[in-house]
């Protein structure tokens, strides 16, 4: 696949951990290698060939995915490569049912050569004495004003001008609900001009980057999450929200789907209508009961599903399957 010049960094990364994976192999007895993202395919294919190991994928997004198809030669080119990851693997892993079946349509690999391993959270992270909650919040809203919280970059893909446009329908009947969208990103400046364009930047704080202190902070003391992505892989916000145990409003796409069941772990809307997503906003509003139950069945589901260690022995029996069918 022929590189076009905006790449000649990403070559020159792959040729250090070449070296680097070099030096560890002459030290240690590796049986599989595996990549993650386009990114590293080069360093995974070369020591594959170089080692006779088998070779596992990880792709967590697609370039066709976040563009909505191939527009230009540095997408080609991206497309590209995780086409050819995806050819030298003896196994790809994705993170969703809906990464599956895009990994498929774009790239013809069959099914039986996908494993599906969700990402995971640490829900400790989440799990602190926080005695000045009060105060923090205070500091975004008023002790009677709702606080609706969303997190991520801003960027098209993760829906932030949707959440704008459902304001004003959700503040028709929450008049003093507050919202915060946080994160930095090409969009920030755009999404600010559309509140101010729009009358209601009163209601509204887009701060850019946040710390992680005082962004797990922030999602303790939201009233509602809200990720309404447009693409969506997988969602780890999401599953941060539930862990800070807040109810979780989400738009029904990709890997957001399989993470919320709906109204059960949270609400789902329509991906990209502003009124369901509003609407969906206003039930945990006007139901706080049913978001607090639905807050306890969400964690639940964080112990015995989305958890670091039966993710690792799921990822061990993918590596223990590809060694015993390469006749390591």
């Amino acid at each position: 696949v022929k590189a076009p010049q905006f790449f000649p960094w990403i070559l020159n990364l792959n040729f250090g951990m070449l070296s680097k994976a070099h030096q560890l192999m002459q030290s240690r007895q590796i049986d599989v290698i595996h990549a993650h993202d386009w990114l590293v395919a080069h360093v995974g294919i070369q020591l594959k060939k170089i080692y006779n190991k088998p070779l596992v994928a990880t792709i967590h997004a697609t370039e066709a995915g976040r563009w909505h198809g191939i527009h230009n030669e540095t997408q080609a080119y991206v497309h590209g490569m995780e086409w050819l990851l995806n050819f030298e693997s003896w196994r790809t892993i994705v993170c969703s049912d809906y990464m599956r079946d895009e990994i498929r349509n774009s790239f013809q690999v069959p099914y039986e050569k996908i494993d599906i391993i969700p990402n995971g959270i640490k829900r400790d992270k989440f799990m602190f004495d926080f005695p000045d909650a009060w105060d923090f919040r205070r500091r975004l809203a008023a002790d009677y004003e709702p606080l609706i919280v969303s997190v991520g970059r801003m960027v098209p893909e993760k829906g932030f001008q949707v959440m704008i446009e459902a304001a004003p329908e959700v503040l028709r009947d929450f008049p003093n609900a507050r919202f915060v969208i946080a994160g930095k990103g090409p969009m920030l400046e755009e999404l600010r001009h559309r509140v101010r364009a729009m009358g209601i930047a009163d209601r509204f704080h887009l701060p850019g980057y946040v710390s992680d202190e005082d962004l797990i902070k922030l999602l303790r003391v939201a009233d509602v999450g809200v990720y309404p992505s447009i693409y969506e892989p997988f969602g780890i916000v999401a599953l941060e929200g539930q862990a800070a145990r807040i109810p979780v409003v989400v738009s029904d796409t990709g890997g957001l789907t399989g993470i919320v069941e709906h109204g059960v772990t949270g609400i789902k809307t329509h991906a990209g209508s502003p009124d369901s997503l509003a609407w969906g906003i206003k039930q945990v509003l006007y139901h706080p009961d049913w978001g607090h139950w639905m807050v306890d069945q969400a964690y639940e589901r964080l112990i015995n599903t989305f958890n670091w260690d039966l993710i690792a022995d799921q990822t061990k029996q993918v590596y223990a399957r590809v060694v015993a069918e390469a006749g390591g």
